[in-house]
């Protein structure tokens, strides 16, 4: 896809869905549905994926809302600190690590990924998000709560550092052992170099 046509439908996107929800659809949606399809698998159904967040989900089994949101506001607070110890420790971990060699050797299609729990925490990551805690946004609600067919292809926007435009692919992590949604991943893909 050409950057032209990708700046224009950014422009016209927000009059599409004043016009019509189901014009909304964008030219980028059919080829990250293809890439969820063809290969995402290859990567998120590896056992670094898998054994990570049920490790984590069984480590936080026991944790409140109230814990949630602490750890939420100290790796809020770490993004702009000195010392990072939560940060530090997620993107240390064997499964940060995997995700960032499959960022780098993606050749720039991938921008991001970062994998989920149960409850919607970072479980590994290839990038610090903002936030620690993706269980009240979309990505987590519409693919680990759904069940595991399901797919969130968010909206294009231009990332103003690299002046890309990305869209974010979320889809929910299944145990091959039960079949179970065990946690999500969300990756964010250049969509000018999907083809």
């Amino acid at each position: 896809m050409r950057k032209s046509a990708f700046k224009l439908f950014a422009l016209l996107a927000p009059l599409a869905l004043i016009a019509s929800p189901a014009m909304a659809a964008g030219p980028h949606e059919a080829p990250m549905a293809e890439y969820a399809k063809t290969k995402a698998p290859a990567w998120v159904n590896n056992a670094v994926v898998v054994d990570a967040i049920k490790a984590q989900n069984a480590k936080n089994a026991s944790l409140t809302q109230a814990d949630i949101d602490k750890m939420d506001k100290q790796w809020m607070a770490e993004t702009k600190a000195s010392a990072k110890p939560l940060i530090d420790a997620v993107l240390g971990n064997g499964l940060s690590k995997y995700l960032k060699k499959v960022e780098a050797d993606s050749q720039g299609l991938i921008t991001e990924i970062f994998v989920m729990d149960d409850k919607g925490l970072n479980v590994g990551q290839s990038q610090v998000t903002s936030d620690y805690w993706q269980g009240d946004e979309a990505k987590w609600q519409k693919t680990f709560k759904v069940g595991p067919d399901a797919m969130h292809i968010s909206d294009v926007s231009q990332d103003e550092s690299t002046q890309r435009f990305q869209s974010q692919l979320s889809l929910p992590v299944i145990d091959p052992d039960t079949k179970k949604v065990i946690g999500a991943v969300t990756v964010g893909l250049d969509v000018e170099n999907l083809k």
